[in-house]
């Protein structure tokens, strides 16, 4: 069985560049959403600085792109909140176990958002423009739910892939900053 993992875990470099790709256009969105402020703070008390009125709505759209990628993120380091108080008297298989459960929920949740997502921002998205600027659909202002999708769903199949290796082989398993282990206490 672990000639398979060995053959799976060739795409681990995949994930290692997605993962790059979507950080480096979090920050490229907030150092959009940092210019653009302080261009719209600035143009209030400096005459020569415009103050365009489409800034409040931009930031706003740009930073729900720049939250839904960071929590899509944050599966694959294991960074979300999660409920642990009942781990050290539980058998680890059985949290292990418990743990593949939950990423199967979140990969159901991905999938709800990709596909009810998208409908929805398209449907929506069709029927409005933004306030400050009539020529730019409200697509845009919908369409960060369908992006959070496809982010969860790529870093989840890697966590529960990692999770599955885990409770076959026995070893733990690494991706990001969190780590999973039978033998072991962190999980």
């Amino acid at each position: 069985m672990p000639k398979i993992f060995d053959a799976i875990d060739k795409i681990k470099p995949a994930y290692d560049t997605a993962y790059k790709v979507i950080l480096f256009i979090c920050k490229l969105l907030l150092i959009a959403d940092i210019l653009i402020t302080s261009m719209a703070v600035a143009g209030r008390f400096i005459s020569f600085i415009p103050d365009p009125a489409w800034s409040e709505e931009i930031v706003l759209t740009l930073m729900s792109y720049m939250a839904v990628l960071s929590a899509a993120l944050a599966i694959r380091r294991g960074a979300h909140i999660r409920m642990s108080a009942f781990d050290r008297y539980l058998p680890k298989k059985l949290i292990l176990a418990l743990d593949i459960l939950s990423d199967i929920g979140v990969l159901v949740l991905a999938l709800v958002m990709i596909f009810e997502g998208w409908k929805y921002a398209v449907q929506i998205g069709s029927r409005g423009t933004y306030v400050s600027m009539p020529n730019v659909s409200r697509l845009w202002m919908y369409l960060p739910i369908p992006v959070a999708g496809v982010g969860m769903l790529i870093f989840q199949l890697e966590v529960l892939y990692n999770h599955i290796k885990s409770l076959v082989t026995g070893q733990a398993t690494t991706t990001g900053d969190a780590s999973t282990t039978i033998e072991g206490s962190s999980l």
